[in-house]
């Protein structure tokens, strides 16, 4: 009998995880790639609009004020019409206005469609994980939401070389490649919400792709969870008085703050670097700080999840990001910084794994859809003053500013005790607690 239900698990799972999962990376590869294009289009947008740096840093952040401020209107609304349904609202719609990014003619134009595209996109990432915990039991949500993860990296590893080769090779209609480069991602975009309609399935029991006693399988292992969770006393809310949250909080507006002003400013750091080198050949090289962001945050966060000691793990990382940033401020050498910009990609996405298993742990299961939220929720901020710092200040002056800002972001950290974190079983850690 055992081995019977264990086989039906097995195979439930896998279907799951098969059918679900790569559609929803690739939505948020894309999303991604949405936020951040601004910084490929940057070697020939600001020039034809005549954008100085402050100004693109402004633009490339302002996505973050309409993404903080509709974030929550935005998730009650999903609730009320089912993240099917909202998903493909929110991809049609952020869809449009990266299309229409590519008719602007003016800094005004810019402003107003990338406060809107994060109007558009807000609810986005808690959409799908709220849309994850329909399908997968706690023990199986770790693999699924570190997928989101990777695909920041990975949406750059794809991203470069694709957006760097429409800017060179397409100027149908004497447009320019970067305004076809918004064009044709957005078209992929609402493309894609109009596919998640007909893919997705809002819940188990209505998916056509299980049988039957799939279906009554995992529907039941659901609900058991569900009813083992409303057995918590604790109040969700009660978790915004604890003050290691905000710790938390501030940590990761730190990451936040260096992961998009990377994001954005590594095309025209690259360029400035190496003088006269074609749009894609800095596309090709752009792709060495994801590629390598990518291993090393399989490898640091299979390594951690080892230890119940996370601390470390979350403050090495960034340690590495600050010598990365503070490092290429210095150096001449286009080689040498690409090595160290390398060094900040790995520490940062490197840092995530383990920092969201330590935030688990210092949770209740009730208090965690609340506190994981709100941690992310006041870090967007950061998306928003990362660009603008290298906007703003010189080239040398962002880069050590953002190197001590890391620093200065983790020793909220220094003052949280082992013994104020949980200390139970990480098999199931890993941000298994982001719902």
């Amino acid at each position: 009998m055992n081995e019977e239900i264990n086989s039906l698990e097995q195979i439930t799972v896998k279907k799951i995880m098969k059918r679900i999962v790569p559609f929803v990376l690739l939505l948020y590869i894309i999303a991604f790639l949405d936020r951040v294009n601004m910084g490929y289009a940057a070697l020939e947008m600001n020039k034809e609009l005549a954008l100085s740096a402050e100004v693109f840093g402004l633009l490339s952040g302002i996505f973050f004020i309409g993404y903080f401020l509709f974030e929550v209107p935005s998730n009650i609304l999903m609730e009320r019409f089912g993240a099917k349904i909202w998903i493909t609202r929110i991809m049609v719609t952020w869809g449009i206005v990266v299309v229409l990014t590519g008719f602007v003619q003016s800094a005004t134009h810019l402003y107003i469609v990338r406060f809107l595209l994060g109007v558009a996109e807000a609810g986005f990432f808690p959409g799908i994980i709220l849309y994850l915990t329909y399908w997968f039991r706690s023990k199986e949500r770790g693999r699924a939401y570190s997928l989101f993860l990777i695909s920041m990296p990975l949406a750059g590893l794809i991203g470069a070389p694709v957006s760097t080769w429409i800017l060179d090779n397409i100027s149908w209609f004497s447009f320019s490649g970067w305004r076809w480069m918004f064009i044709s991602e957005g078209l992929l975009t609402i493309i894609l919400g109009v596919i998640c309609f007909y893919y997705l399935t809002n819940r188990p029991r209505d998916a056509k792709w299980l049988t039957g006693e799939e279906k009554e399988w995992i529907e039941q292992e659901l609900e058991n969870e569900r009813a083992m969770n409303k057995e918590e006393k604790a109040p969700k809310m009660a978790v915004l008085k604890n003050g290691k949250l905000w710790s938390f909080a501030f940590t990761y507006f730190g990451v936040y703050t260096g992961v998009y002003a990377l994001s954005f400013w590594l095309p025209t750091i690259i360029h400035n670097f190496s003088g006269q080198l074609s749009n894609t050949t800095i596309g090709y090289i752009a792709m060495i700080p994801s590629l390598a962001a990518i291993i090393s945050m399989v490898i640091w966060g299979r390594y951690s999840d080892r230890k119940l000691e996370k601390k470390m793990y979350v403050i090495l990382p960034m340690i590495l990001a600050a010598v990365g940033f503070a490092g290429t401020a210095f150096v001449k050498s286009p080689i040498l910084a690409v090595v160290l910009i390398t060094f900040a990609s790995m520490g940062l996405y490197s840092f995530t794994g383990p920092f969201f298993a330590m935030l688990s742990l210092s949770l209740s299961e009730k208090q965690a859809a609340v506190g994981i939220a709100a941690v992310n929720t006041l870090a967007s901020l950061g998306g928003f003053l990362g660009p603008i710092i290298l906007g703003s200040f010189n080239f040398m002056s962002g880069m050590i500013f953002i190197g001590v800002l890391l620093i200065a972001s983790f020793l909220p950290l220094l003052m949280i005790k082992r013994n104020e974190v949980q200390l139970k079983d990480l098999a199931d850690s890993s941000l298994e607690k982001v719902t």
